[in-house]
């Protein structure tokens, strides 16, 4: 009986060649990144206000013109944008509760019927952490205002 003859070719880690080939994670690249970010910390604070002016524009869009799909569209951007940037800004509460205002409007068939009373209760949310300097949810105003905005979206969405 002959042995069937096979063979084995490597296939070149393409994900290991790009973050930095064969040793891995460049670790000075990112302390130096780190560092950068670190230098930028200086304006996180006026960041954070421009884009919770963003928001709040959205909200007077809505206010003004209803939830029209531009409308609510243009709130869930300015709410993922924040989503996103929160923690960055070093308020990874605001990432939360804006995680949580997403959630609510993110189904463009159902957005429209949004209860106004909670977009405008998370947006509040936001804009009392920001005034306040209410960073985490360790903080009891921090973990209140969280569970309260999850649950409510939780219980609308589940109808």
């Amino acid at each position: 009986m002959n042995k069937p003859t096979a063979e084995v070719i490597q296939v070149p880690n393409m994900l290991k060649l790009k973050v930095g080939g064969r040793g891995g994670i460049d670790m000075a690249a990112i302390a130096k990144a780190e560092a950068a970010l670190k230098s930028l910390s200086g304006n996180f604070a006026q960041w954070l206000d421009d884009e919770i002016t963003k928001l709040e524009a959205a909200r007077q869009g809505v206010r003004a013109d209803g939830l029209t799909a531009v409308t609510v569209e243009t709130l869930y951007l300015r709410a993922h944008d924040l989503k996103g940037l929160g923690a960055t800004y070093e308020f990874p509460l605001i990432t939360r509760l804006a995680a949580s205002l997403c959630k609510l409007i993110d189904d463009p068939a159902t957005r429209l019927s949004a209860p106004m009373f909670l977009v405008d209760a998370h947006i509040d949310a936001i804009k009392a952490c920001v005034r306040d300097s209410i960073k985490t949810d360790e903080h009891p105003v921090g973990r209140a205002l969280s569970h309260e905005l999850e649950g409510r979206v939780a219980e609308y969405l589940a109808g």
